[in-house]
């Protein structure tokens, strides 16, 4: 369980993030057409996957942002925004902002969250996700991993993207 802080406050989550060196679990999560995808479906390519609370807040909207805007540069790369918002209101915002070089996935009905150990277990946010950044490797291996101390602070963009360099 992960001790984190919202607005300076002490929250937990359900678990603690994948260890770096072991296998990421399979999950499915849903796509804004509503259709599944499933971490198996980026074999061969290292995978960033953005987990946050909700796109509809600053922080969250703004990590969307930073990441769409780096993963271009990315080799063989792809940066997966990941939350329990509904699809269709992730699909609105990356459509508003200009967002097509990212993947955006709900865990609205899913287990991502507790398999993941992101699931925010109290506080006015409890069942919504942790911020967090685990990255992958082609194979699926844990590389990276932050699980951000405030929910209202960004991750650390550089050494996310350090991981997949």
């Amino acid at each position: 369980m992960a001790n984190i802080t919202f607005k300076g406050n002490p929250i937990h989550t359900v678990g603690d993030l994948p260890e770096v060196g072991t296998q990421a679990k399979d999950f499915t999560l849903v796509a804004s057409d509503l259709s599944e995808k499933k971490l198996s479906d980026y074999k061969g390519k290292k995978v960033v996957l953005n987990i946050f609370p909700s796109i509809d807040t600053g922080v969250c909207a703004a990590s969307a942002r930073h990441f769409n805007q780096d993963a271009s540069s990315l080799d063989n790369t792809v940066v997966v925004n990941v939350s329990r918002d509904l699809p269709f209101a992730l699909s609105r915002f990356c459509a508003a902002e200009g967002l097509s070089d990212v993947d955006v996935l709900s865990d609205f009905r899913g287990s991502f969250g507790e398999d993941y150990g992101v699931t925010l277990e109290d506080s006015p946010l409890h069942g919504l996700l942790s911020r967090a950044v685990v990255v992958l490797d082609e194979n699926g291996k844990v590389i990276y991993t932050e699980q951000v101390p405030e929910i209202g602070q960004e991750p650390n963009y550089e050494n996310a993207l350090a991981a997949v360099k």
